[in-house]
């Protein structure tokens, strides 16, 4: 191919990775035909390069027009504005360089005043994405230019330096997921671990055989999701009852919690020092017991003052049952039974804690299976076994439906997943089974949700220690947003790549802009014109930023929009039993019945 043929103009001058080109009089046309195929010269985010010598240097447009005329051209414009003419200007930035057969990313070398600039054929284009490594690269779909152009990520780039995928709602973001998972998976590395938290249920049948899911309100298809209450943290199981504890009651409830965990400890034969247990320490102990203990404690009287041998118990209650103990009315004055004056007045926390552990909803945190503790504070199974269940079983991903959380307690539940799986992967690095020796993705779907900006949450304290460390215990993360402007910025910031899909609104443009390298951020004005499916991927994970159009996936996930026009003009005859089916779907919180449920 001859330079007479792609050569469009020149440099004018150079500062940093910044060029300012010229553009040849001679260009009849801004779509020249090259070799059967047509080039559109001068369009935003795409690619121009520069011959020197053995080397060419490559750059993205960014800009075109009048916004590209160099400043000192404009001032000469302004004295003489005969010297405006017909010339055309655009800028570039450079991105990286091509030795040979080789592209690499960066530059050696800048260019000078008079260079030529040439389009970048496919040939070219060719060889910028033909240098990834098979085994550690995988394919999400082909670059927008041409379809024959495979588009690659670096896998080993794009999971230990943390990656987001952005884009508004129908933009595609749901199947850039799926496909990058799935690309993921199909290359069958033996040891892949991903981690998927689904707040919407949308990913259960994506992925087919290559993954396990855990549900809350679980049918025949999926594995019960066990998060144990003596897992969290004792900040956020104070956080799950309603009733009002003062500071001072908060400690005294702290130090009853760790008397439950040592008695636990013991129960369950932990191998722990005694003086390592504390009120965060992840050990089973039985919260009803210890609900009754301090129940009976509010409500008891006596029928000698202070003296608690002397119990004026008319009935006794039930741990088990959650039935508190009775106890004899206090009297008037001096008369017995005499009132506990060493009472804390917390029966208003102690109801709570007691309705939230017979509200079924609640299940999944209060009857945990074989999780669940016994009156002695003994578990069936410890969280070695949940662990191993989550990513430890054979399948290559796993996913966390939690969809069925009660909304108010979303982070806490959120932030209490992730941190049982990073401190037990941190703490157990150099194990067989820990993060340096099998890495793990963390897939943070609707990830605003429970990711706030501003918010000292469990969720985003724990994100932000995975971003911020992660990397170096072999803890990866995957956000999934369609409002990056409501995540922390701290957590986008640590993301090495960006895969921004159509985005609409200017605020969250302007966190993606300000999360991607200053020189190409003008590039983030294409997000409202990109296609369905079609994204700018700009960071480590790419060789080059470059503007992809993703495959589509066979099953999509459940987030896909209703084709309306299609389901109107579905034949159906409703009836009363449809309606009926739909109110018992409700009031199980199911999305399909396991067996027929009668009105």
């Amino acid at each position: 191919m001859s330079k007479i043929q792609t050569e469009i103009g020149t440099v004018y001058s150079v500062s940093g990775n910044s060029v300012a080109v010229s553009m040849a009089d001679s260009i009849k046309s801004n779509s020249p035909i090259i070799d059967g195929i047509v080039y559109r010269i001068g369009q935003i985010g795409s690619f121009l390069k520069i011959p020197l010598g053995y080397t060419s240097l490559y750059g993205i447009v960014t800009q075109i027009g009048a916004d590209a005329v160099p400043d000192k051209v404009c001032e000469a414009i302004k004295e003489n504005f005969n010297l405006l003419g017909n010339q055309q200007w655009l800028s570039m930035t450079l991105v990286g360089e091509q030795i040979g057969q080789r592209f690499e990313r960066g530059i050696s070398q800048s260019p000078t005043t008079g260079d030529a600039v040439h389009i970048v054929t496919i040939q070219d284009l060719e060889i910028v994405y033909g240098g990834y490594d098979e085994h550690s690269s995988i394919n999400i779909g082909h670059i927008s230019v041409s379809e024959s152009l495979n588009a690659y990520l670096d896998l080993d780039r794009l999971v230990s330096r943390h990656f987001a995928i952005l884009g508004s709602t129908g933009s595609g973001k749901s199947n850039a997921v799926g496909i990058t998972l799935k690309s993921i998976i199909q290359k069958k590395f033996g040891k892949t671990r991903i981690l998927l938290l689904d707040p919407h249920g949308e990913y259960n049948s994506v992925f087919g055989k290559d993954s396990e899911v855990f549900r809350i309100n679980t049918d025949k298809n999926a594995n019960h999701l066990y998060i144990p209450y003596w897992a969290l943290s004792f900040q956020e199981l104070v956080k799950l009852f309603d009733g009002n504890i003062s500071e001072q009651n908060k400690e005294y409830f702290r130090t009853k919690v760790l008397e439950a965990k040592q008695i636990g400890a013991v129960a369950n034969s932990i191998n722990i020092d005694p003086t390592m247990i504390s009120a965060d320490s992840p050990i089973p102990f039985s919260l009803k017991q210890l609900w009754f203990k301090m129940d009976a404690f509010e409500r008891q009287t006596y029928n000698v003052n202070n003296d608690p041998t002397k119990l004026a118990l008319e009935k006794e209650g039930d741990a088990e049952t959650l039935v508190s103990n009775q106890y004899k009315p206090a009297g008037s004055g001096s008369s017995p039974p005499f009132l506990n004056k060493a009472a804390k007045y917390m029966l208003p926390f102690l109801d709570s804690i007691r309705t939230k552990l017979q509200d079924r909803r609640f299940d999944f945190l209060f009857r945990p299976g074989e999780y669940a503790p016994d009156l002695s504070g003994k578990v069936a199974k410890d969280l070695s076994a949940l662990l191993f269940s989550w990513i430890g079983n054979e399948k290559p991903i796993t996913i966390l439906d939690i969809s069925d959380v009660p909304s108010d307690i979303m982070m806490s539940i959120a932030g209490t997943l992730l941190n049982i799986t990073y401190e037990a992967l941190f703490w157990g690095q150099e194990v067989e089974v820990g993060g340096r020796k099998q890495p793990l993705l963390i897939v943070l779907e609707e990830a605003h949700n429970y990711l706030r900006s501003g918010e000292n949450s469990i969720a985003s304290r724990n994100v932000q220690r995975i971003a911020k460390e992660g990397r170096k215990y072999g803890v990866g993360l995957m956000l999934v947003t369609q409002r990056p402007s409501e995540l922390d910025e701290t957590v986008l910031s640590q993301c090495g790549t960006i895969i921004a899909l159509r985005m609409n609104n200017s605020k969250d443009r302007g966190y993606v802009s300000a999360a991607i390298q200053d020189e190409l951020r003008s590039i983030v004005d294409l997000l409202p014109s990109l296609r369905t499916g079609e994204a700018i991927v700009s960071g480590e994970g790419v060789s080059i930023p470059s503007r992809i159009q993703f495959n589509k996936l066979a099953n999509a996930p459940r987030s896909a929009d209703p084709v309306v026009s299609k389901q109107w003009n579905q034949p159906y005859a409703q009836s009363v039993d449809d309606y009926k089916k739909l109110l018992s779907l409700w009031r199980n919180k199911k999305f399909e019945m396991e067996e027929k449920i009668d009105e």
